[in-house]
């Protein structure tokens, strides 16, 4: 099979889906019939993504697979094409989902613990409704409280492939301190709460197919999760 027609059937593909399509998931369209194999794959999925460079869409890998989306600087002119408006969630929630990001596994208690404030149900219950975090199991102490983790669905919907893509506290903190200046509000209990977790991080623990892999945040720079006014994309 030609390189044209493979690209052709792989950009179909990814546009058909309505979700992110992993590698084996798109070497499965062709089926026992003389398919490409994975490198000719590759080469077709880095050509499409050559391919929209100047345009205003890009091919984006995440942590589920490939998928085509539109640009972030296109987001503005795109507005009037979505009926419903974008939900904005809470301060306390975006705390709450920010620790479980950093500091995975971690219990409703710990996360208290660090926000100094009760996590209501309602918030872990949108969190896990939304499937960017789930139960990975119960601490080992009185009461074997659930431990939460994001998910593959939180990779892909902030645009990330793997959670070394979270970008650095100190990163994250800058922007908060600094967020009269950038536009953003001023938010001084948030930056108390970033001290908290530079003093404890664990790092985010990646936990995929049951299998926990410790991973270093501190070493990754990826677009940055703002903690305030954070919007869908």
């Amino acid at each position: 099979m030609e390189h044209i027609e493979i690209k052709k059937i792989v950009e179909a593909a990814l546009l058909a889906a309505g979700c992110p399509l992993s590698l084996d998931k798109i070497s499965e369209l062709f089926g026992k019939r003389s398919g490409p194999d994975r490198k000719a794959l590759r080469e077709a999925l880095d050509a499409l993504a050559g391919d929209y460079e100047d345009r205003g869409i890009e091919l984006k890998e995440v942590a589920s697979g490939y998928r085509i989306q539109i640009k972030g600087s296109m987001a503005d002119w795109l507005v009037p094409l979505w009926e419903e408006r974008a939900p904005r969630y809470s301060r306390a929630l975006l705390e709450t989902l920010s620790l479980i990001a950093y500091r995975q596994p971690i219990t409703r208690g710990e996360i208290e613990d660090v926000r100094g404030v009760a996590v209501t149900t309602n918030i872990i219950r949108t969190l896990l409704e939304r499937g960017w975090v789930k139960i990975v199991g119960h601490r080992d102490v009185p009461g074997r409280p659930a431990m939460f983790a994001t998910t593959s669905d939180f990779l892909d919907y902030f645009g990330m492939k793997k959670l070394d893509d979270l970008p650095p506290l100190s990163e994250i903190k800058e922007l908060v301190v600094d967020g009269v200046g950038s536009g953003l509000p001023q938010v001084s209990p948030q930056a108390d709460l970033i001290d908290s977790l530079e003093q404890n991080n664990k790092g985010p623990e990646s936990l995929t197919d049951g299998a926990a892999e410790r991973n270093s945040s501190d070493k990754s720079s990826g677009t940055v999760i703002p903690l305030t006014n954070l919007e869908p994309s």
